[in-house]
């Protein structure tokens, strides 16, 4: 062996060791060689063999509506205000001093019921003045009824000239006259001995009396307002539809999505304030044929009865008003509880023909009772998924089952802490 940096002359020991080295290397790089090919050999078996297939999930049992077009009644519901259905002043028509409040402030009153005493002496005195007056101007009509009689006899007989019959007539008609006039007066002044008893005008719950016993009541005055007396058997219940409500609704009526009842028969049901449905229902009785202005809506009123036992309903109330009567025809519906609100909108999951769950986005109209009208998004026919929907993602197999055999598995109780 030479040396590549000078001349190099190994011993025969040199050499040996040196030859015996190069065999053991080799002869761990063949034996490394066959413990490889030995490795890939078992590894390319292996992958010649089929992997064991995975069974499919099972399908999610669901229950499911078959959509049907049907006809379903619409509710209309604004926000209302309840008023008497006959309110009057009550108005003193002769000034007097208020001897009496005759009535229990607050409570019912019934008609020709007396509210209020005035002092009724000085139109007494009125009325005996003028009745005196009337039985003097019937002794002067007699006495003029006498004298032409006798002017007529004397004229006859050519005693007396025609002059004098003319004037006894005219003295006739002017004492005719004097006693209508007189008799006009008495019962003028009878009509404000009566004026001074004010009595209620119909049935209804009377107010708080404005002016006090004692104080001093001016028929030409602001004091003549004594109170108010307000029908509320049955009750006006109004609301104002707007003119962009109006225009939509009679549209629809138009092209036939929405079916009014016959003659505009509405039915009016009530919720008051604290959610309570009101246990009567009303009528529809009076729509304003002008459009108002300032209101920029149309004024609309309700007849609602409201019995004398409890009396719920009272002037100023707020209560919602529930419009029935009109229908759509062949709508399709689904339950609230099929509507999800997902990130675009309303979803629905409909059973697609092989089995599947597909997500649907849906656009969601009126509500009816407990059922969501879908007006776009869904058609006759689709089956759409009502329960288990917490269990499903788009593309799952499902299998729809009847109501009953559908059981929700129970929730997890919390862990102790």
């Amino acid at each position: 062996m030479s040396d590549p940096y000078g001349k190099f002359t190994a011993s025969p020991f040199t050499r040996r060791v040196i030859v015996s080295s190069a065999r053991l290397g080799w002869a761990l790089v063949l034996a490394l060689a066959s413990t490889m090919a030995t490795f890939s050999g078992a590894f390319l078996s292996g992958c010649d063999q089929q992997a064991p297939p995975t069974q499919a999930p099972p399908p999610v049992e669901v229950t499911a509506i078959t959509l049907e077009p049907r006809t379903l009644p619409l509710d209309l519901t604004y926000v209302a205000q309840v008023q008497s259905s006959h309110q009057v002043e009550i108005r003193a028509r002769v000034s007097g001093v208020l001897e009496k409040i005759a009535y229990k402030e607050g409570d019912l009153v019934k008609e020709g019921q007396i509210l209020f005493e005035l002092d009724k002496r000085p139109y007494l005195a009125e009325a005996e003045i003028a009745k005196a007056d009337v039985e003097l101007q019937e002794s002067e009509l007699a006495i003029a009824k006498g004298e032409l009689d006798r002017i007529a006899a004397l004229t006859e007989r050519k005693a007396s000239s025609q002059k004098d019959l003319d004037q006894a007539r005219g003295e006739l008609r002017k004492a005719e006259a004097r006693l209508h006039q007189a008799k006009a007066k008495y019962e003028k002044a009878l009509l404000d001995v009566s004026y001074a008893t004010l009595r209620s005008p119909l049935e209804g719950i009377a107010d708080q009396a404005l002016i006090r016993e004692g104080g001093y009541v001016d028929a030409n005055g602001s004091s003549a307002k004594l109170t108010t007396l307000s029908r509320l058997d049955p009750v006006w219940v109004t609301f104002n539809v707007s003119q962009n409500q109006q225009e939509s609704l009679h549209q629809e009526v138009v092209e036939g999505r929405l079916l009014v009842p016959e003659e505009g028969r509405y039915t009016v049901d009530l919720e008051l304030i604290n959610g309570r449905r009101y246990p009567h229902s009303g009528v529809l009785d009076y729509v304003a044929l002008a459009y108002d202005n300032q209101t920029g809506s149309f004024l609309v009123r309700a007849e609602i009865p409201n019995p004398e036992s409890d009396f719920q309903l009272r002037p100023g109330l707020f209560v919602k008003a529930i419009i029935k009567g009109a229908q759509r025809p062949d709508v399709l519906a689904v339950p609230q509880r099929a509507v999800r609100q997902g990130s675009k909108g309303h979803e629905v999951f409909v059973v697609t023909d092989q089995g599947l769950a597909e997500l649907r986005p849906v656009t969601v109209g009126d509500w009816v009772g407990q059922d969501w009208i879908i007006t776009q998004g869904l058609k006759a026919g689709e089956q759409v998924v009502v329960e288990g929907i917490v269990k499903l993602m788009p593309g799952m197999p499902v299998k729809v089952v009847p109501d009953a055999a559908l059981v929700e598995p129970p929730s997890r109780p919390a862990a102790a802490g």
